[in-house]
């Protein structure tokens, strides 16, 4: 199965920062609001790290809450991206076992996109028990 749409960030928190060498890594939390085949909110706990060129890399875990194609529940994103020169690279993968509600069993992985405007849209190929 397929899923698209884009979401807003409504909320970003630093929650602390470590300034080294080289290197800046930062703990952060974000809420966000999602359209398209996925409705509802989520909130995500992030690991970032920035150098002197901008954005490096990123770790995070999300906890999302809502409708993806008319099953109602939820489930956990696994994140993990970076920036190769000018173009960022931004990956999806659900965790195995977290789905809960009408999307208990679902497993799969997508992307997040960025346009020039910082709108972002995302794809998910995903499976469900049964489907």
């Amino acid at each position: 199965m397929h899923a698209t749409g884009s979401f807003e960030i409504t909320a970003w928190e630093t929650l602390a920062t470590d300034e080294r060498e080289g290197a800046s890594i930062g703990r952060n939390r974000l809420t966000k609001t999602f359209h398209g085949d996925i409705t509802g909110t989520s909130v995500t706990e992030l690991l970032t790290v920035g150098t002197a060129s901008g954005p490096a890399a990123y770790t995070g875990i999300e906890h999302l809450e809502g409708v993806l194609n008319g099953r109602k529940g939820t489930f956990v994103l696994r994140h993990n991206g970076g920036a190769d020169g000018e173009r960022p690279w931004l990956t999806w993968i659900i965790v195995d076992t977290s789905g809960t509600g009408e999307l208990t069993g679902i497993h799969g992985q997508g992307q997040i996109a960025v346009d020039e405007q910082g709108k972002h849209t995302f794809t998910l190929d995903y499976q469900l028990p049964g489907t």
